[in-house]
């Protein structure tokens, strides 16, 4: 499957910053729950956000927008 460019450099740069932000936030839930300081359900949202961090990184480094891809208008 073919991903066809529908973001520009603005977009690009806008999701790999908030992928980054994602990937920080998944890892210290994560850091938090291997230490034991958090609850022992704090590993679902620590691997939810993760995942999502990982799929935004994808999206900036492709330069495709599933939610654009889908029809939707995005402002960037």
């Amino acid at each position: 499957m073919m991903f066809t460019c529908n973001i520009d450099q603005r977009g690009k740069t806008i999701r790999l910053v908030m992928g980054v932000l994602l990937e920080t936030v998944g890892l210290l839930l994560g850091v938090l729950w291997f230490m034991s300081i958090g609850p022992s359900w704090l590993v679902w949202p620590a691997a939810a956000i993760w995942i999502s961090g990982m799929f935004v990184i994808f999206e900036a480094v492709v330069g495709w927008c599933a939610v654009r891809a889908m029809g939707m208008k995005t402002p960037f």
